[in-house]
């Protein structure tokens, strides 16, 4: 059924939207699990005030895959069918193995209450983008798919695939530019940035940036007209590929102003780079491009933040870009006030591909190489499980997710790894004679490792896993705040889950919200999550944000 060899040109692909299309297989038929969903096409303005939460809906069928008989793109021969769950079985013989399904943007109340949901471009006409957009997401990639409201608040971005839904394997493709041939996923999709405004209108700008790899956040700062992006790339054992280097982690992307269509995006334009050789004692570099596996990116105060949480190279911590060259002479340091945002690209090395050392640890938060940091979570600070979002209250008043550490195994009725975590969830800290000091974790009422029934999943054990079917709340990854009149902020954030499904990243989870006291530096007894949604089966949450508008 599939030609591995195939890789249409870019020609061909503008006719057939997508370059994947080799690998796109199945009718897009949208199920009865996702809400109403409506096309805003510029008609009608999003409410202000209200939240924006992603939500990839899988679409593919039984008779898509055949077990034994459908070769995956890897190579390997599939061993369960289309239908959810039991698709994700077919981990177990191809670990690239994804499908891409359409994502929605729900409008939702900060009470809960659903007013819409606005559909991204999925490659046929419409009021609401250019011509015919395509964007789809990774069903099963739990890092994607971050939402963030641009430095002025008048737009909204997020990152995903150039290629139809149901395409098999996309999140670990090459891009059309950067082609690896040790990638074991031989195709080449795009990867864009979809910025939406106040109005429902997409923009979709093309990018050859994550090869191999998936890119994760992006944000728009409305005074320079940029794109900051954050993502991994690399698929392969050819790390000496420059554009794979120079291609992976802080990103700096131009939106494009013409239809996909009419786009022909360049060479990935890297916006900084870390190595742990700039931290003192370390004189062995990671592999190439490894220690900037970056999950989210913030701007506050004009200054530009990366976290990073997984991966066995670099350290899983909180970075900010200097482009003054002075904030960390040993890696760890503080923004120089007023140092202004990149605007090109970082310089790399033209042999290696690998970017100057222009980010540094934000000081106070964890400066040990993740190779030495190996273990679940204990409640030591220092030992971050997965770091994503970050969200400043105030200048000296930070929160950062945390997604929980990834384990799923299970005795007597929990997930007992999640259960025991002290980390996982929202941890608050302050900035305190020039270094940030972590304070504690918001995590009371997010029910970790405890599993919860949903409606449309198998019932029982999943006899690959060995799990329940019912899945449980592992951390949070994505999230956002705001600041109310009483000195309380109120967060939102998306849940990350561990469950019975062969690939926990398509267990559907939740969204919650905390109202947490700023001024506490102890962890206050009465604060709880509550939970405004839970996605249904067949659905996953990712990012949230505050809808783009005047209110922002």
């Amino acid at each position: 059924m599939f030609d591995r060899s195939s890789r249409p040109v870019r020609r061909a692909r503008r006719g057939a939207l997508g370059v994947a299309a080799s690998f796109a297989i199945g009718a897009c038929v949208v199920g009865a699990s996702g809400p109403a969903q409506a096309d805003a096409g510029g008609k009608t303005p999003l409410i202000p005030g209200d939240l924006l939460v992603s939500r990839v809906h899988y679409t593919g069928t039984a008779s898509m895959i055949t077990p034994g008989v459908t070769v995956l793109p890897t190579g390997a021969a599939a061993v369960a069918d289309g239908s959810f769950a039991h698709v994700w079985d077919n981990v177990s013989v191809d670990e690239n193995f994804g499908i891409t399904a359409p994502i929605h943007l729900d409008q939702i109340t900060p009470a809960g209450t659903l007013v819409d949901s606005i559909a991204a471009p999925d490659g046929t006409p419409s009021a609401s983008s250019r011509g015919h957009d395509l964007l789809m997401g990774s069903f099963s990639s739990k890092s994607e798919l971050a939402l963030n409201l641009s430095s002025g608040g008048d737009a909204v971005t997020f990152m995903g695939y150039v290629t139809p839904a149901n395409t098999l394997d996309a999140s670990n493709g090459n891009t059309p530019g950067v082609v690896d041939p040790t990638n074991p996923d031989t195709q080449s999709v795009y990867r864009a940035v979809a910025e939406l405004d106040a109005n429902g209108k997409f923009r979709i700008t093309e990018t050859n940036a994550y090869s191999g790899d998936n890119g994760r956040a992006a944000i728009l700062d409305d005074a320079t007209g940029q794109y900051y992006t954050a993502g991994n790339s690399n698929n392969g054992t050819g790390t000496s590929v420059p554009g794979l280097i120079y291609g992976t982690g802080a990103q700096l992307v131009t939106p494009a102003h013409t239809p996909e269509q009419a786009q022909n995006p360049g060479l990935p334009t890297p916006v900084g780079g870390f190595s742990v050789t700039q931290l003192p004692g370390i004189t062995k570099a990671d592999k190439l491009g490894k220690d900037t596996n970056f999950a989210d990116v913030a701007l506050h105060d004009g200054v530009l933040y990366y976290t990073k949480g997984s991966g066995s190279n670099g350290v899983d911590t909180v970075y900010f870009v200097d482009t003054t060259g002075t904030a960390c002479p040993n890696g760890v340091g503080t923004p120089v006030p007023g140092a202004p945002l990149p605007t090109a690209a970082d310089t790399y090395n033209a042999e290696t591909g690998q970017p100057a050392d222009n980010m540094c640890i934000l000081a106070g938060f964890p400066t040990a190489p993740a190779k030495s940091v190996k273990t679940p979570d204990t409640g030591d600070s220092s030992n971050t499980a997965d770091f994503g979002a970050i969200w400043f209250a105030n200048p000296t008043t930070m929160y950062v997710a945390d997604s929980g550490n990834g384990t799923d195994t299970y005795s007597d009725g929990s997930f007992t790894a999640a259960a025991a975590q002290n980390l996982a969830g929202i941890q608050k800290w302050s900035l305190v004679n020039g270094a940030w000091t972590y304070d504690y974790t918001l995590n009371a009422g997010l029910g970790l490792g405890v599993p919860y029934t949903v409606a449309g999943l198998p019932t029982g054990t999943n006899p690959v896993t060995g799990t329940p079917w019912t899945p449980a709340a592992d951390g949070i990854r994505n999230f956002t705040g705001k600041v109310n009149p009483n000195g309380t902020v109120s967060l939102y954030g998306v849940t990350t889950s561990v469950g019975g499904v062969s690939d926990y990243g398509a267990d559907p989870n939740k969204l919650v919200t905390i109202t947490d006291n700023v001024s506490a530096t102890s962890l206050p007894a009465d604060e709880r999550y509550t939970t405004l949604k839970t996605a249904s089966a067949g659905d996953v949450l990712r990012g949230v944000s505050f809808t783009p508008g005047p209110a922002n």
